[in-house]
């Protein structure tokens, strides 16, 4: 659930469940930049958000729900006034970001993990992880129009 700031109303909200294959991410990321094309947002605006869909979704399939057919991933895309919040949530063990090690430390620069982390902080205006009360993990993700 998201927690809008105080002075904002949402104006459109899509959700998706989406099933643990790789196949997901594109579908995820067809159905984010249709939902910023159908409301006006901007070419650069997109492109964050792709890649931030596309990153996060791919870590739900991947890392939280270790690709099992038995659980879906949940994207919700929430419009408002000030900004696009974008919600992914897996049904794995969960993990602590702050565990994930610096892919720009020189120790790490050869190193996988890490990357797709520091690529949605980079193009997100806020990032943070929770641990969902029914269980799983979620990334909620907003950028200010």
């Amino acid at each position: 659930t998201f927690t809008l700031h105080s002075n904002e109303t949402v104006s459109e909200t899509r959700e998706l469940k989406l099933p643990s294959r790789i196949e997901s991410v594109d579908e995820a990321a067809m159905h984010a930049e249709s939902f910023v094309k159908d409301h006006g947002l901007g070419d650069d605006f997109a492109s964050a958000i792709d890649l931030a869909v596309r990153e996060s979704v791919a870590n739900a399939v991947k890392h939280g729900n270790r690709f099992d057919a038995e659980k879906n991933v949940e994207l919700t895309l929430l419009l408002s006034e000030e900004a696009l919040e974008i919600s992914v949530r897996d049904f794995g063990p969960g993990f602590h970001p702050e565990e994930i090690p610096d892919p720009t430390d020189p120790a790490n620069l050869l190193k996988a993990s890490g990357r797709g982390i520091l690529f949605m902080k980079a193009f997100m205006d806020e990032v943070e992880w929770f641990n969902h009360a029914g269980g799983g993990m979620v990334v909620k993700m907003r950028k200010r129009q």
